[in-house]
């Protein structure tokens, strides 16, 4: 297995990346290798400080240039085809890479992904797929930001993509999908909301548990919850924030060697940085976004995540999944 990895776009790259990189290859053995994308002698740099690290695991594939978080994402991927982002998408789509992974900008990431990948046939919008923590262990949350304006069938085009994940990744073998909403009755919401609502309960593919409201995501009351993207990111920046208020306020509270001890699994279990990357689901291929702070445990984690995804063979049983919802009406 081949994983790209964009050198160059985090906000410690590519030091962060790099670091990542070789922590990964330590925990993954056999056949695995990485390939980094993005400025030849600053990578080289990098790891000169990991000796220990087998060349035959690593390679590097220049990139002179760099796609900035200020540059418009969709101008930047066709004005900047020499950026480790396009690179290492196109590396991808000759199979040349099994996966490709990137901490730069969301925006040009997304849009390179549906340029260069393209989305599967039957997919309309793919969703950025995230796991927030729960009292039960992981729930999937999308979409997570890449589409701010949905309408019903797209949400439900999410629910199918997040069923695959939470099978593949998460190993739940008939995930609950639930519905952010604010009412657990079902004509509670908007209209995208009632109408969702009734797309998922009349899908038997599905293992629909209903409307979840705010309170109850924490609680684990879902494995795949199902919102659009304003709504889904504002709910992940809020999670995001969670681990260091928590944290900080039981400081206050605990004696500083009590705090040490007791406090680091609490953070753990909140911090965004131990789930690896968010996958974008629906694209032919697997392209995992990663926070623009990673740092190098981060960036280890989302190789995890894409090497899971390759392993579990993720895209074709979407493809199947999307193949076999087209012999119905319900997601057309």
């Amino acid at each position: 297995m081949r994983i790209a990895l964009d050198a160059m776009g985090s906000d410690r790259a590519p030091a962060a990346e790099v670091e990542g990189a070789v922590a990964a290859l330590q925990e993954l053995e056999g056949d695995f290798q990485i390939v980094l994308v993005g400025d030849q002698e600053r990578i080289q740099a990098e790891l000169a400080r990991f000796p220990q690290t087998p060349g035959e695991r690593v390679e590097i594939v220049h990139a002179p240039d760099r796609i900035e978080m200020g540059d418009s994402p969709a101008q930047a991927v066709r004005r900047k085809p020499n950026s480790s982002i396009v690179i290492g998408l196109n590396l991808h789509k000759r199979g040349e890479v099994d996966a490709f992974i990137s901490a730069g900008s969301t925006g040009a990431v997304m849009a390179g992904s549906l340029v260069i990948l393209r989305p599967l046939p039957g997919v309309d919008r793919p969703a950025v797929g995230t796991i927030i923590p729960s009292t039960q262990g992981h729930t999937l949350l999308l979409d997570a930001g890449a589409n701010v304006d949905t309408r019903p069938h797209h949400l439900l085009q999410f629910a199918h993509l997040g069923t695959i994940y939470a099978q593949d990744l998460l190993g739940r073998e008939r995930p609950r999908v639930g519905l952010l909403n604010i009412g657990e009755e079902p004509e509670k919401g908007n209209e995208l909301a009632v109408e969702t609502y009734r797309l998922l309960a009349d899908s038997p593919a599905l293992n629909f548990v209903g409307n979840i409201e705010g309170r109850d995501i924490i609680l684990g009351a879902c494995d795949v919850l199902v919102c659009d993207g304003f709504v889904g990111n504002v709910l992940l920046k809020f999670y995001e924030s969670v681990a260091g208020f928590i944290v900080g306020l039981l400081r206050k509270e605990l004696d500083a060697v009590q705090a040490d001890l007791d406090l680091k699994r609490i953070f753990q279990v909140l911090d965004y940085t131990e789930y690896g990357g968010a996958p974008l689901l629906g694209v032919n291929g697997v392209s995992v976004i990663c926070h623009g702070g990673s740092p190098p445990h981060a960036i280890r984690n989302a190789i995890r995540v894409a090497a899971q995804s390759v392993e579990s063979q993720m895209v074709a049983h979407i493809q199947s999944r999307l193949a076999a919802l087209a012999r119905t009406p319900e997601i057309n």
